[in-house]
């Protein structure tokens, strides 16, 4: 895929939650919330200060990062379900 975001967007997969809770029962997917929690695909070159100046993003491709349950635009890029969001959207970066 060679798809990359414009400004301090970011194109996000999610990452699917567990199928069990820890007792065991199955969750159907129709009970299932959203995960809000995902890894970076590809992140745009940054915003730009009123002067000009561009401001690097603080994530990169490959982090894992928490954001919120309603945040982005879902996209479906190669068959694939993603996730474009603004950098400001993103809570934290998982380590």
């Amino acid at each position: 895929m060679a798809f990359t975001p414009l400004h301090d967007r970011v194109l996000v997969r999610r990452i699917e939650g567990e199928d069990k809770t820890k007792g065991g029962l199955i969750i159907p997917d129709s009970a299932k919330e959203k995960p809000a929690e995902g890894e970076i695909v590809s992140a745009g070159p940054g915003a730009r200060k009123d002067s000009g100046e561009l401001i690097a993003p603080s994530v990169k491709a490959g982090d894992k990062i928490l954001f919120g349950k309603w945040s982005g635009t879902e996209v479906k890029l190669d068959g694939e379900d993603l996730l474009i969001m603004k950098e400001s959207d993103i809570l934290g970066i998982i380590s």
